[in-house]
């Protein structure tokens, strides 16, 4: 019987959140099974894991730069300390079984794991496999996924297809819509468009709502507006040239059931946690891909969207020009609102955190 579990990864909520809804999938199935994160230091997961009640340690890895930079010269310092971490944390937790779910820190704990004989399941969210679980792939005993065809990257007869784990109370948004409009102080005569542009905020997508918000709001809607820290000033002085209240921005939106409760239309990037989400809750979306995403993978999460007419998609580099427009064309046209909510909804897995505890409670 499995009672010790790592979980490895994070560095964005898209990565973070499915692994805290795999560690509480575990935790409904065995309540004594324990379970330890290993992230990033200095990464987001450090300060959100603690917030679910679950113990994180760090590891000093960083990624490397794109672009020419002197702190790719410290990264196989950082690498090397990573992995003689890895192993001391491997070896006093003596976990039963090691589970990446991306991002920087699940490379060398999984390496070291499966090194040490200890079975790993890998998670990948997207539509186009990472570098990181590629290479993981060849030792992992298991491979749960949310898109067809990835056995272009995975040896096939590892592949599980479960969908993304989300946020439990993601499931639950129908009846929330009057809280939700008490809990945002907004209007519940007035039609709600909720722009997330990711944990860390989308920078065409908050200017590109800037720049439209007067015409939102005077069109008879109201704006629901997660910024990001670096953004979050800017909007709230936009919003208040304006003196309305139909329109609040928040730097980072914890009730995100809330905030789906009462959104008509959301304008997102098309990260995989985001898309997962999206098809769980049912809402008609315009998704505007991050285009330096690693082998442009949101445009992919969006396009399997698109091509199924479960959701519209502006490139980044059109959102100042098109964005707003297309909300607002979306806002005022119920019909296409009620084919994307229902296209979008058969794309949805709801047990997704359920088979995958229950494929890594197997692998013992």
């Amino acid at each position: 019987m499995i009672k010790k579990v790592i979980i490895s990864g994070g560095g964005t909520g898209g990565h973070i959140y499915p692994a805290i809804a795999i560690a509480n999938a575990l935790k409904a199935i065995n309540p004594d099974i324990q379970i330890l994160f290993v992230g990033a230091l200095g990464k987001m997961e450090m300060e959100k894991v603690p917030k679910a009640g679950y113990e994180i340690i760090g590891l000093p890895i960083a990624g490397i730069k794109r672009e020419v930079s002197v702190d790719n010269l410290s990264f196989p310092v950082k690498l090397t300390r990573s992995l003689l971490k890895a192993r001391s944390i491997i070896k006093s937790f003596k976990p039963d079984v090691a589970i990446g779910v991306g991002g920087f820190a699940s490379g060398p704990l999984l390496m070291i794991a499966s090194v040490l004989g200890i079975p790993t399941l890998i998670q990948e969210q997207n539509s186009y496999a990472g570098i990181t679980n590629k290479l993981l792939a060849r030792r992992a005993k298991a491979i749960c996924v949310a898109y067809p065809n990835m056995e272009s990257f995975f040896p096939k007869n590892k592949l599980k297809m479960t969908g993304n784990p989300v946020r439990s109370d993601i499931l639950e948004v129908k009846d929330k819509r009057e809280q939700a409009y008490s809990h945002f102080g907004l209007q519940p005569n007035h039609k709600t468009l909720l722009v997330i542009g990711g944990s860390l905020g989308a920078k065409t997508i908050n200017e590109s709502i800037e720049a439209g918000l007067k015409l939102l709001i005077n069109s008879g809607y109201q704006v629901l507006w997660q910024t990001g820290k670096p953004y979050v000033e800017r909007a709230t002085n936009a919003i208040n040239a304006l003196k309305t209240p139909y329109a609040k921005a928040f730097d980072f939106i914890y009730e995100m059931d809330l905030a789906y409760a009462l959104a008509d239309v959301v304008v997102s990037r098309a990260g995989a946690l985001s898309v997962s989400e999206l098809c769980l809750v049912a809402k008609p979306a315009i998704l505007v891909p991050f285009p330096y995403a690693s082998e442009d993978h949101q445009t992919k999460n969006a396009m399997s969207l698109v091509d199924q007419n479960a959701a519209l998609l502006i490139k980044d580099k059109d959102a100042q020009e098109e964005l707003v427009q297309t909300a607002l064309r979306l806002l005022q046209d119920v019909e296409k609102q009620q084919v994307l909510s229902k296209n979008i909804k058969k794309l949805g897995k709801p047990d997704a955190a359920r088979e995958i505890a229950e494929t890594v409670l197997s692998l013992a």
